[in-house]
């Protein structure tokens, strides 16, 4: 069921952009050819094995399997016990629902799907969730030896082993041996039954409770139920053609999030419904949970439909988009350019024949946006009357009674920011195209480009701000509480138009995704780049989302107060957004990118593909009428556009970053089996990179060793950022689940327990013991044999020794005084503690610099911070810079936590 993009390493969008399928309608008998050729190169592709690939490296081949409905319903299929087990489970849901009263069988219902989708998207994400992160159900496997062949001796459950081996190798009995396919393939099999039984429990689950909730509404004609019921069987149909096509793109292994365990290594080309919607699985193929509700005519089921299909969003979100950014999407590698490159291009876009240029071919600074509530700084003018103008509006709305001559002022007041917002600023973004309007005029006060930039940026997003605010007071002004929310289509209305609303948030969210902070403020009327358009995100399925979805919400405001006038208002809103692509848009992005625009969107193309040819024909017919008639428009507007000039000046100040502090939670985990272990066999030694404080006789030891009986060690101080290396020692017998934290020497005020999270600041002493690969990372060596006779503490006996390095997200990274502590077999009894240590971020002081031959300190400024950024950078060679000229890695950007270290750390200094 997973909404997967190609496997090959290649995102979706760039091999759709790729395929470039032909525009004119394909000749009957080519393309009988065609399919011959296919049929043939299909049956080709049979013979043709599928090669996975291991997160170790391990290459094997994929064997062909078969969808969850055939291999259940279907005669052909061989069934084993788990199909048995599934079929069953559906045979006592089925029969229980013509044998439970009446009374009780719409909540009985109601609670068995629930928890089933339950079961789907917190249960299946949970687990998929934990593998992408941790690898934790292969490492649960290996764990388990569930997979090691009994006659090694190693299998501690023979019969399980034997059971599995019997399913499997029933249902795939060819290119596949249980014994010798690789765990992860095997763990995603055994996966796979899960999912099975989750997914036919919930559907049906679904199907008996909408059965148990249908029925024909009193009064109603027998018109509309046939209407009813044409467009639910409709949406029905089109749910399962969504899935069919869905899963003949991606097949079994995408469908159950095999690349959440393997690879393969082979291209998929999305084509068919993943170029009509995006994640055609979980948007349009929930159609048919909608046409179902319309069948029974009951917004019970309604209700149930959304909420099931709100979860399944929240599972795309926070458990598959995840994976595929991670998987699919890796950070592009590092440039580095030459100083005197950097220093020429400086120069070229900075002046030309001594004068300021009127457009900047580089990017402006993606630093502090404007968009999104993390983003709202109240010490920049333009958030702060964007706040204070929506409250004074607002506040308007709800002092002022809702009598005639207040709802005619809001409405008034929407439509003039309406028209200000389209016409006001279109005519702007018009002037700055043709003649670099905006930017002459921040250019003769001996502003910058970007400056204008900045200025353009808060002058629109007041204007969006209000123009979006207007429209909901007076839409609030128009509309009054139903009295009988039961009366008609009442609640449907305002089910439909909520639904259009949060439509109208999603694709904002889309477009800003795709296009960011420089494509949402018209960047490209401001800066001249080498023109280079793709389509990604939500145009890889419409050219322009505004057209049509992106004022969903107007309608749906429309819908739910039901008024004459806010429908009229919506209709205003709509055409004059029209227009704005029309005459704005489209005339600039003809002009920068020229051929390069396509003519049909995703969505188009697999429309037309469908259509039979009369239509084709009539639909080409119709498309030349209206571009001669757009054309038309377009002469009469540019002779008859009105000049207006507007200005408006706002100032744009930095501010001061934001800083998030864990929470602390109490723990306290007493092992029961402490009787034998003496603290005085544990120990740590710490090293780790002294800071610098001064010469080199100031400069602290970098290795110290715990003993039992010191008590007066300094305080060691080391540097901010680096990695600090731990030895420990226990032991023979220690327990294998034996983990180090890392704390602040002030947050525990017991020496034996410790009764606070280490909040992931932590790694285990011995790899593979805790199901995850955040708890290994770190490890360097494990339970390495010692001698005793070498022991300075008088004893004799052999102990256990290892080392590990914290690092990176396992470090604290603010300056204070740390400590790390040994804990017993997963609990969180102390067994040893390590020297107290403080990370310090030292002090630049000019006067202590070196001066170049210049007498300037910026060489020693510049090697101070580029240590300083490298430690913070966690070392990494992918991102951290080497020299103080090269940049950043891509996964700086996306990554905030590296910024709010430097930040920090600067503002230490």
């Amino acid at each position: 069921m997973a909404d997967m993009p190609p496997t090959g390493g290649t995102p979706d969008g760039e091999i759709l952009h790729q395929r470039k399928p032909h525009e004119h309608r394909p000749d009957p008998s080519i393309q009988g050819k065609n399919q011959n050729q296919d049929a043939a190169s299909e049956e080709t592709s049979k013979e043709k094995k599928t090669f996975g690939r291991t997160p170790d490296g391990v290459v094997f081949t994929v064997p062909p399997t078969h969808d969850m409905v055939s291999q259940l319903l279907s005669p052909s299929q061989p069934k084993n016990i788990s199909d048995l087990l599934v079929l069953a489970i559906l045979g006592i849901l089925i029969l229980g629902c013509y044998m439970v009263p009446s009374s009780i069988r719409v909540p009985l219902y109601a609670t068995i799907f629930l928890f089933w989708r339950a079961g789907y998207n917190v249960g299946i994400g949970y687990l998929l969730h934990i593998q992408s992160h941790h690898i934790k159900l292969v490492a649960w496997a290996k764990r388990w030896r569930v997979f090691v062949d009994p006659k090694t001796g190693n299998n501690p459950h023979p019969i399980l082993y034997n059971i599995l081996r019997r399913e499997m190798e029933t249902k795939i009995p060819k290119d596949y041996s249980f014994a010798e396919a690789p765990v992860e393939y095997n763990t995603w099999l055994l996966f796979r039954r899960v999912v099975d039984l989750i997914l036919m429990c919930d559907f049906v689950s679904y199907c008996l409770f909408a059965m148990a909730c249908g029925g024909r509404p009193a009064g109603e004609s027998w018109l509309l139920t046939t209407v009813r019921w044409v467009a639910g069987l409709g949406l029905f149909g089109f749910n399962l053609w969504v899935k069919l096509d869905a899963h003949r793109v991606v097949k079994d292994y995408a469908w159950y999030w095999g690349d959440f365990f393997f690879l393969i290594d082979q291209e998929l080309t999305f084509d068919g419904v993943f170029e009509m919607a995006p994640h055609p699985m979980y948007s349009v193929g929930y159609a048919g949970y909608y046409g179902i509700s319309l069948m029974a005519a009951s917004y019970k089921v309604l209700f149930i439909s959304i909420v099931a299909h709100a979860a399944q969003f929240a599972f795309l979100v926070w458990v598959e988009n995840p994976h595929i950014e991670k998987t699919y999407n890796p950070p592009p590698p590092r440039k580095s350019t030459p100083i005197a490159e950097c220093d020429g291009l400086a120069i070229q876009n900075g002046h030309n024949n001594d004068g300021p240029r009127l457009a900047s071919n580089a990017q402006p600074s993606p630093v502090h946006n404007l968009l999104g509530f993390q983003n709202i700084d109240l010490h920049r003018v333009t958030d702060t009357s964007v706040i204070l103008l929506q409250l004074y509006l607002f506040a308007l709305m709800a002092l002022t009674p809702s009598t005639p001559p207040y709802q005619a002022l809001f409405v008034a007041n929407a439509a003039i920011w309406r028209l200000w917002y389209s016409v006001g600023m279109g005519w702007i973004l018009d002037r700055q195209s043709h003649r670099k309007r905006w930017t002459r005029h921040f250019l003769k006060y001996g502003d910058s480009t970007e400056e204008a930039w900045r200025q353009w940026k808060g002058s629109y997003h007041l204007s969006t701000t209000m123009c979006y605010a207007s429209f909901v007071a007076a839409s609030w002004k128009m509309y009054s509480l139903p009295p009988d929310w039961g009366y008609g289509l009442v609640l449907l209305r305002h089910v439909v138009g909520a639904s259009l609303i949060a439509l109208q948030i999603w694709v904002a969210i889309s477009i800003y995704d795709s296009l960011g902070e420089f494509g949402w403020f018209f960047g490209d009327f401001f800066f001249d780049q080498a023109p280079k358009l793709t389509y990604s995100g939500i145009y890889r399925f419409l050219n322009n989302p505004e057209r049509v979805i992106g004022l969903a919400g107007v309608w749906g405001a429309a819908l739910i107060t039901g008024s004459s006038t806010i429908l009229g208002l919506a209709i205003f809103s709509h055409v004059l957004t029209l227009m704005f692509i029309q005459f704005v848009e489209r005339p600039h992005m003809q002009k920068l990118y020229g051929q390069s625009l396509r003519r049909d969107s995703g969505l188009v193309k697999s429309l037309k593909r469908s259509l039979p040819d009369p239509l084709w024909q009539w639909q080409g017919s119709v498309d030349k009428m209206l571009a001669e008639t757009l054309d038309s428009v377009e002469d009469f507007v540019d002779s008859a556009r009105p000049k207006i000039a507007a200005g408006m000046n706002l100032f744009v100040k930095d501010s001061t970053a934001l800083f998030k502090h864990p929470t602390r939670i109490s723990i306290t985990r007493l092992a029961p089996d402490l009787a034998g272990y003496d603290p005085k066999d544990y120990s740590l030694e710490i090293e780790g990179t002294p800071a610098p404080l001064g010469s080199s006789k100031n400069a602290k030891p970098a290795l110290t060793r715990l003993s039992s009986t010191a008590e007066s060690f300094q305080t060691l101080i080391f540097e901010y950022g680096s990695p600090i290396k731990l030895r420990w020692t226990a032991p023979l017998k220690h327990g294998k689940r034996d983990w180090v934290g890392l704390y602040m020497v002030a947050d525990n005020a017991s020496r034996e327990v410790t009764r606070v999270s280490s909040q992931g600041r932590w790694i285990a002493t011995n790899p593979d013991q805790y199901g995850s690969i955040v708890a290994d990372r770190g490890i360097l060596t494990s339970d390495v044999r010692v001698s005793g006779k070498g022991r300075k503490d008088g004893e004799t006996q052999d102990y256990c020794s290892g080392e590990m390095e914290f690092s990176g997200d396992k470090m604290w990274w603010t300056t204070e005084v740390f400590e790390f502590r040994y804990h017993h077999d997963g609990k969180h009894n102390v067994m040893a503690i390590s020297v107290p240590f403080e990370l310090k971020i030292p002090r630049f002081d000019e006067d202590d610099a070196e001066v170049d031959s210049n007498g300037l300190v910026r060489g020693a400024v510049e090697q101070t911070l580029l240590r300083l950024v490298q430690n913070c950078f966690d070392r990494d060679p992918e991102i951290a810079p080497r020299t103080i000229d090269e940049q950043f890695g891509g996964m700086v950007e996306r990554e905030g936590k590296f910024a709010m270290r430097v930040v920090y750390a600067v503002h230490q200094m």
